[in-house]
């Protein structure tokens, strides 16, 4: 995919069609419209993934050693909590 390198006005600048107003003002949406135009072509004229690629996988998480970090509950005593509204009041 090769672009050309036209730069564009900044938004407050005047414009590039020699109108004399803002670039915001009077040809930003139709450069816009232009430019999506152009990447949808370069888009589907790129090549599609085939499906022999195998899928791709994350790595596995690092593992340390976490002695704290135990799944077992020796040791954990859940607190009683009291409901924050008592009686019917």
């Amino acid at each position: 995919m090769t672009t050309t390198a036209v730069r564009r006005p900044g938004r407050n600048e005047p414009c590039h069609c020699g109108s004399g107003r803002k670039y915001k003002v009077c040809c930003l949406t139709k450069d816009e419209v232009t430019d999506r135009a152009a990447h949808a072509v370069l888009a589907a004229e790129a090549p599609m993934p085939t499906a022999d690629a195998p899928p791709t996988t994350r790595p596995p998480k690092h593992q340390t050693h976490q002695p704290w970090k135990q799944s077992s509950t020796h040791g954990f005593v859940p607190k009683m909590r009291t409901p924050r509204k008592m009686g019917g009041g």
